[in-house]
């Protein structure tokens, strides 16, 4: 079992990353600040190589493999972001790839998966264990088994976007960052500790999908079943035992936010920031814009996870007549 990571590793991580992932842009809306009466700072993962932050965690571990490693290939399980990101970067390092989605996944992500030559295997994620179906594939196959979030190069590299956005805009009083698995958030926390240790780090997960928020008050992991949120990055049952340590030890707090509340930032990237965010990516701002009295007058980081999502449901979602995202269809 390997060491949890610190932000040495973080460091490390970097330094890995350095010319294969992107610096993503931070960018700022005057409009969003008039919202919110804070100074907000949003890095925009969905600028990422394949659309999202997993591209750094993906890409550290898998070169971290050794030869063996490389050449009987990795195996991972994932609704779609961890996905694509280590079909790209076993792409990237010439080693196979099997990926466990979900057949519901977005097929914007399964097509994007299989484009970047990720065998992909499928399964019903409301009936069938992916953590189960990823372990016996990988000692079927001699294949690594990279998770989406619960090992220490992949919550490492993932802490390199917090990294990146402290080094540009220097010290923050908040930072909103979207939580499902916590590979993000463990990672963030470890680069705000350590640059900028007073700021008030806050997880965010869909309202219907709370295990975090039920483990952090806990303090132990709650499992859940598979939450229905349009969020389809945050349908985690459970935080992982690496995630959870960091986060109980270095998090404030974990909030929720709405499907609605969702939508509303999705609306609000697009049509005032003129970029797409899918819904997970939006958890961060919209438990800003919820915590409104609290964050007026400071500098409040927000981390956008991602932009991937089909852009027909894109479409759907952000029309001003949407309906409940969760109802079913009248007969």
């Amino acid at each position: 079992m390997l060491p949890p990571p610190t932000y040495d590793d973080v460091i490390g991580a970097a330094g890995r990353l350095d010319g294969q992932a992107h610096r993503t842009p931070v960018l700022t809306s005057r409009t969003a600040n008039e919202m919110t009466g804070a100074e907000l700072f949003f890095k925009c993962e969905n600028f990422q190589r394949m659309g999202a932050f997993k591209f750094r965690g993906a890409f550290n571990a898998l070169s971290c493999f050794d030869a063996k490693q490389r050449a009987a290939g990795v195996v991972a399980f994932s609704s779609g972001n961890h996905a694509q990101a280590i079909a790209l970067a076993a792409r990237l390092l010439g080693m196979p790839a099997t990926i466990v989605m979900p057949e519901d996944a977005p097929a914007a992500k399964m097509a994007a998966t299989r484009q970047y030559g990720g065998h992909v295997v499928t399964y019903d994620r409301y009936a069938e264990d992916r953590e189960a179906i990823g372990r016996r594939l990988a000692e079927e196959r001699g294949m690594t088994l990279i998770p989406p979030y619960d090992h220490p190069h992949v919550i490492a590299g993932q802490g390199t976007a917090a990294k990146e956005l402290f080094e540009e805009v220097g010290d923050l009083d908040f930072l909103f960052v979207c939580l499902g698995g916590g590979g993000l958030l463990a990672g963030t926390a470890l680069a705000t500790r350590a640059l900028s240790p007073k700021t008030t780090l806050y997880g965010v997960e869909p309202e219907a999908g709370n295990d975090g928020q039920q483990s952090f008050r806990s303090g132990a992991i709650v499992r859940i079943e598979t939450p229905r949120t349009i969020a389809d990055g945050a349908q985690t049952q459970h935080l992982g035992h690496y995630t959870f340590d960091i986060i109980k030890r270095d998090v404030d707090d974990i909030l929720t936010v709405t499907d609605a509340q969702l939508i509303d930032g999705m609306r609000f990237f697009a049509a005032r920031m003129k970029i797409v965010v899918e819904p997970t990516g939006c958890l961060g701002f919209a438990a800003a814009r919820d915590r409104e009295a609290q964050v007026r007058g400071k500098r409040v980081g927000v981390i956008v996870s991602g932009g991937n999502v089909d852009l027909e449901r894109f479409g759907a979602l952000i029309a001003p007549s949407h309906p409940d995202p969760n109802s079913s269809p009248s007969r």
